[in-house]
């Protein structure tokens, strides 16, 4: 069953119908802004991958993805769990140049999801992912990235309260950038989701960085597959929800991986046999340009800005009948 947290008098500012116009707005809106921060242009995506090719994500290396037959070739295929792998080949076969980038939408079933009033089954992002150069494959342009991306995020906010001024949601502008080592030190005694729970409710914004390898502690702050983000030049958006109490994740980003890195995080994660598929041994081999990307989740975007206690406010999912009840008995409708 999926755990649910009702927040005190919890009442909705909009009613179902406005809702579901502000979510319409809020995606269009943030669209906007989001392609004119990053210099992107909109293209299509698939919903389902060759799993031979090595283009689907394992995100944390335990999720099992969603696996069907097609009758014509006799093969099966995956639906994707991201799409990070496919957009860095895309940029190449589209012959995207330096500077510039592509978004999409991003839908997928996360079957082992544990559900809650932040998780579903259902995942749907936008994906985004730009070449960069050299000389920007660093942390400084990481950071300035990150603050564009909360800009637009922010701006979003102030034009979706302009249109339905009931909405109370406040987010900060200022970003607070840590690394998972620099939050483990400060906070040793907490897991990791505590630690970022502790830091939010000071900071209120934070791009929390380094993600994937182990900390002092022998433990990653939190899993991620060796063979998209470098885990040194990576990172977590979260915002401070004050209906929630906690903090919320609304995008995992990074720099990508290179050769040299690429080849120091799968052995590290002992994933060497996935240099011989076709993804991995083009980059390998240099045949792919540098680039970095992200997943900005849309049902967690729209939930966050719109002031909305559960997911399920905002999407259209499956859940369980305690679930259900629980939220129908606290004025949470389920859509």
């Amino acid at each position: 069953m999926s755990k649910v947290t009702v927040p005190k008098g919890y009442r909705s500012t909009l009613n179902l119908y406005d809702t579901q116009s502000a979510i319409g707005l809020l995606k269009r809106t943030f669209e906007e802004r989001l392609c004119l921060v990053l210099n992107l242009k909109r293209v299509s995506a698939p919903l389902f991958v060759d799993p031979d090719t090595g283009l689907n994500d394992d995100l944390s290396g335990v999720e099992r993805a969603v696996r069907f037959d097609l009758k014509e070739t006799g093969k099966d295929a995956v639906v994707v769990h991201s799409l990070a792998k496919w957009k860095r080949m895309a940029l190449s076969v589209y012959g995207f140049s330096a500077g510039e980038g592509l978004y999409t939408d991003m839908n997928a079933i996360r079957r082992d999801e544990e559900m809650d009033n932040l998780h579903s089954v259902y995942t749907d992002q936008w994906d985004w992912e730009k070449i960069i150069t050299t000389e920007t494959r660093n942390i400084g342009y990481l950071k300035k990235v990150v603050q564009g991306i909360v800009g637009a995020i922010c701006d979003t906010l102030d034009y979706l309260k302009c249109r339905y001024p009931q909405i109370d949601v406040e987010l900060s502008r200022s970003v607070s950038f840590i690394t998972s080592q620099q939050l483990y030190d400060l906070y040793p005694n907490l897991s990791s989701k505590e630690r970022e729970n502790a830091y939010l409710q000071e900071h209120k914004t934070a791009f929390i960085m380094q993600i994937g390898d182990k900390l002092t502690s022998g433990e990653p702050h939190d899993l991620r597959a060796p063979d998209y983000d470098d885990w040194q030049l990576n990172g977590d958006i979260l915002f401070w929800s004050d209906l929630l109490g906690c903090a919320v994740e609304i995008s995992s980003m990074g720099i990508r991986v290179d050769e040299k890195s690429l080849d120091y995080q799968l052995t590290q994660s002992g994933k060497n046999e996935r240099r011989t598929l076709p993804f991995h041994s083009a980059l390998l081999a240099g045949e792919l340009p540098l680039t970095m990307g992200g997943g900005i989740g849309q049902s967690r975007l729209s939930m966050l800005l719109l002031g909305k206690a559960h997911i399920g406010e905002v999407q259209v999912s499956i859940w369980d009948g305690e679930t259900r009840r629980i939220c129908k008995e606290n004025g949470i409708v389920l859509l």
